[in-house]
Formats: C-alpha cells, structure tokens, sequence
C-alpha cells in the first residue's frame, strides 16, 4: 500500500473508531508496517491538519478529534471518481441534485494534485443517461419526503387514466432502472407504488403525514436495500 494511501486509510480508521482511539500497536498490524512507520504517518496527518489527539497510558492511543473536518488527504482520487461516476450515473435518483452539488464541495477541498489525478481518471470513466423526469416534480417530491407532507400528484397509470391522488410519501425504491414513490394513496386507502416516470405534476401541501411506516410496504426483494453511509 502507497503511503498516501495508507494515510487516507489511517484517517479513516481513526475517524470509526471515534472516541475509544487505536493504539500505535494495533495500527501498526492492520497495516502491515511498524510502530515507528506509523507514529510517523500520524505525525504527517498532524502537520496536514488532521484533529489528531494522542492519549497516553493503559487504554489510550489516537484518534480524531469528534466533529473536525478531515484533512484534504482524507479522499483519493479513486474514491472521488467513484462519487463522480454514481451521481452522474443517476440524475433521476432522489436528491440527485443535491448530491451533486455535494461532490463538488468535496472536490472544491481537495488538494492540487489530488484533484489533477481525480480529473485525470474521470476522463476514462463514461456514463450514459437516461432523461430526467421534470426537475419541478422531483423536487415536489423529494421535499414532500423530506418534511413528511401529503403530495398531491396528478398520474396517468399504465392504461392511461389520469387521475389526481393525494399521497403521503413513504419512501423512495428503484426497481428495474425506474424510480418509484411508495406511499399511502388516500384515493385508494392502501399502500401504492407510482412510477415517477408517470407523474405529470406534483405539489406539497400542507398537511401532515400520517403514521404510515416503511414496515407497511413490506419487505425489500432480495437484491434491494436501503441505502446508508455504511460500507458492505
């Protein structure tokens, strides 16, 4: 492993193991690399920026201090262009927009050279498209979601009839390569998926949700599941 690499990874592992720290021993084994190797490395994260906090004795070790930002050697340029290829990949998912503009914040901090080879690699990283639906409607949407308000949608179902429901958004599911909003159809007084591919208009209103839950819809196929920050 590159030492720059080594240095992303150490930060990383510091940055999980929050408050309870990791001994210079322990650090040394999961990387493969002696002691003094790696109270080098913490030393160079320290000059970079790093939050560093070192406690001595019986229990004691590294770590980084709770709620710092990282220095800009916390991303490598594999990993930028990982987040680069997934947004541009999914302009339709949810927040998509956001997520975006997220990524560019991330890329806004990295270093000079970092970047140089981030942008180098995205050159040999191609995605093609598909067009997005209505930014007006995703957005009614997705704040719909976000502050668990009835959306009121006009949909035209798979027969074409177009009809007006008022639904309370539960949650958001790809299947297949199309986007779907799950909620409480209050038309129809049950759970419906309706492909946002198919709404022709959405608009928040002001009432709050119920108490419908993500257990209602029941269980996710077996190739799906809930996104998070978690790896695996």
């Amino acid at each position: 492993m590159k030492r720059v690499q080594r240095l992303h990874a150490l930060s990383e592992m510091l940055r999980r193991n929050g408050s309870r720290g990791c001994s210079a021993e322990r650090l040394a084994r999961e990387f493969g690399v002696s002691v003094r190797t790696v109270k080098r490395d913490l030393a160079a994260l320290e000059s970079s920026g790093a939050p560093v906090w070192s406690r001595p004795g019986p229990g004691g070790g590294y770590g980084l201090a709770s709620g710092a930002s990282l220095p800009p050697v916390s991303l490598s340029p594999a990993q930028a262009v990982a987040l680069m290829a997934a947004v541009s990949a999914a302009p339709d998912a949810p927040y998509a927009d956001l997520a975006a503009a997220g990524v560019q914040k991330i890329l806004d901090v990295l270093d000079p050279r970092t970047r140089a080879r981030a942008d180098e690699l995205a050159g040999r990283v191609w995605v093609t498209t598909i067009p997005s639906s209505s930014r007006r409607i995703r957005s009614a949407l997705e704040e719909g979601m976000a502050e668990q308000r009835v959306v009121r949608i006009l949909y035209t179902s798979k027969d074409g009839t177009t009809s007006t429901r008022d639904v309370e958004p539960v949650l958001f599911a790809s299947r297949n390569g199309q986007w779907y909003l799950v909620g409480w159809c209050r038309l129809r007084d049950a759970m419906r998926w309706f492909a946002v591919s198919r709404i022709e208009r959405a608009d928040v209103t002001t009432i709050t949700c119920g108490d419908h839950t993500v257990h209602e819809v029941g269980e996710p196929p077996a190739n799906a599941r809930p996104v998070h920050g978690r790896g695996g």
